[in-house]
């Protein structure tokens, strides 16, 4: 059965009007409000206009604005989640999707079920306090302000992806120890999560490239990574 009330918009831009009505039909029976773009250009202007809770993009638009470009403008206004939706085989679209800033990728064809799954998994993430953390922690020289889910530099903001400040914030949790992919795969994406832990990576090279040497995180080899 639907459910009752609007509970946020999420903006879907796919070219194909089969997907993106398919999408459209399961987000609005959890509650969504959805709102459709068939191309990048029409997509940026919604969110602009919209400040939706999420967008679910499709890396191979049509025109000039394919979705890899799209993620980075949106990387570059804001810090809205984006789910990105890639070609089965389709790898290096994941990956530069990963590194644009997007918080997590579905492969089609997909079950519309997992994808509204992995929606409210990323909306949770992004809207809901961590437990037991104090306000603000520290990354080596980065202030990560749990409350407003901010990471500083020297007092200025960073702007960050809702899956790398959670990844940043797990490692500050966790500072000194040696972590596997594994585990924070676990930690940040979900013990439920079942993509590939080169996703880790990707996010780990976006952290140390906006954060710089304020970011004290070493490779352990054979392992995973550790934050100071």
């Amino acid at each position: 059965m639907p459910a009752s009330k609007d509970i946020g918009t999420i903006v879907v831009v796919e070219d194909d009007p089969n997907i993106s009505d398919l999408v459209d039909m399961y987000l609005r029976r959890e509650g969504f409000r959805v709102l459709q773009a068939g191309d990048g250009e029409k997509g940026l202007e919604i969110v602009k206009r919209e400040k939706p809770r999420m967008v679910i993009l499709d890396v191979g638009l049509p025109g000039a604005i394919d979705g890899i470009e799209v993620c980075r403008r949106l990387r570059t206004d804001g810090v809205v989640p984006v789910l990105m939706l890639t070609a089965r085989d389709a790898e290096v679209d994941r990956v530069l999707g990963l590194e644009m800033g997007a918080d997590d990728y579905v492969t089609k064809p997909f079950s519309p079920r997992e994808l509204v799954a992995r929606v409210k998994a990323i909306l949770r993430r992004a809207d809901g306090p961590r437990k037991e953390s104090p306000d603000v922690l520290m990354a080596g020289s980065v202030e990560v302000d749990t409350g407003r889910r901010e990471a500083r530099v020297a007092g200025e903001v960073v702007a960050l992806a809702t899956r790398e400040f959670d990844l940043l914030l797990f490692f500050a949790e966790n500072s000194g120890l040696a972590l596997s992919r594994r585990q924070l795969l676990e930690g940040v994406w979900g013990a439920d999560w079942y993509g590939d832990e080169r996703t880790v990576d990707a996010h780990v090279r976006q952290l140390r490239k906006k954060l710089g040497d304020a970011l004290p995180l070493a490779t352990v080899w054979g392992v995973g990574y550790r934050l100071g």
